[in-house]
């Protein structure tokens, strides 16, 4: 399959590398610097926590223009990017399939209504990663540890070219492919569990996972934030959760997610995605949180602990105290049993990997 990845991030660099070594013909779209180092080094991928670098080949472009003929284009990139570049890709009629591999939380009306619905494919990248120079860091992608993609039509249905994208993607090494047939849903709740209260809460923490785990009161926030968020998708704005076990997070005692909050922060889990994304794109992180909290805001949530960690999208806040330990754990609610519990952890890694 004739492929051009258009973003060229961790992400879009670590995809292009597998599509390339999978044996597809693939090209990545790259400007400026980065065409420049991509041209010099080729794409140069490292796992996080290895000092083993993997190198690929990749062919890359500077441009998409209207008589470009690809079987696949990805758009692996933040969103107020991919809405930025609408119109080049509207201009192009020969492409027929646009997937869209990025954070949405307003839905995809808007791709539509400029490349046709019968173009347009959701889908989400993992696992995360920052930039090391011309070196692009990412979290573990490999035999040991896979992860699963989702993607799906904007209408939920499954067709043969839903199948044969699924196909490609499931060849790259380390990644699986999950067809979903709630994929505008599922993106909605992605951006619930982490932007509009985990987001500003490790901006609060200085962009620190260390500090956000000697910080309290910003896991407390944060875990209310995302319970908000999570009811609020699901009672008032009446959207199904997906996937469906997310409807396990508005039961567990605050408590219990407080301490594997502070568990992931102390062992800097993810470090790469969880302190690299807020570093690199505090803008599209605040522009999906302005998506959501216009759906939440139009259903009549209540979302207090949300809206008193905002201000700290904006730079020129001063981080929150660091080690405060002022608010009182709530154990309201249903007390879930250790069984259902370990079962929402597993869920948890089940989002990524295997």
């Amino acid at each position: 399959m004739k492929i051009l990845v258009f973003g060229a991030g961790p992400l879009g660099s670590l995809m292009a590398a597998r599509l390339h070594e999978a044996g597809h013909d693939v090209s990545i779209l790259a400007r400026n610097q980065r065409l420049e180092d991509i041209q010099t080094h080729g794409i140069i991928i490292r796992e996080e926590g290895s000092t083993k670098e993997e190198k690929a080949e990749v062919k890359a472009v500077e441009a998409f223009l209207p008589e470009d003929n690809y079987d696949l284009v990805m758009i692996v990139m933040r969103k107020n990017q991919a809405d930025e570049i609408i119109p080049t890709l509207a201009k192009n009629k020969k492409v027929k399939t646009f997937l869209f591999m990025l954070n949405n939380a307003e839905g995809p009306e808007n791709w539509i209504k400029a490349l046709g619905k019968e173009r347009v494919l959701l889908g989400f990248p993992y696992p995360g990663g920052e930039r090391d120079g011309h070196i692009m860091e990412v979290a573990p992608v490999n035999e040991k540890k896979t992860w699963a993609i989702p993607i799906g039509e904007v209408d939920g249905k499954v067709r043969e070219r839903t199948r044969e994208v699924a196909e490609v993607l499931g060849s790259m090494r380390g990644y699986k492919v999950q067809v979903r047939k709630d994929m505008v849903a599922w993106l909605k709740y992605h951006t619930a569990l982490l932007m509009p209260a985990f987001a500003p809460a490790m901006y609060a923490a200085d962009i620190s996972m260390k500090r956000f785990a000697r910080t309290r009161d910003l896991q407390i926030l944060a875990v209310r934030g995302i319970k908000e968020a999570l009811y609020g998708l699901r009672k008032k704005a009446g959207i199904p959760p997906s996937p469906s076990f997310f409807r396990i997070f508005e039961l567990i005692p605050e408590p219990i997610l407080v301490k594997l909050v502070e568990i992931v922060m102390r062992k800097e889990l993810a470090k790469s995605s969880i302190e690299g994304h807020p570093r690199a794109a505090r803008d599209e992180l605040k522009i999906l949180t302005d998506e959501l909290m216009t759906i939440l805001k139009k259903a009549g949530a209540h979302t207090p602990a949300i809206d008193s960690l905002q201000k700290y999208y904006d730079p020129e806040t001063p981080p929150y105290p660091e080690g405060k330990k002022t608010l009182s754990l709530k154990w309201g609610g249903i007390l879930i049993p250790i069984g259902v519990i370990i079962l929402v952890i597993i869920g948890l890694i089940s989002l990524g990997g295997a």
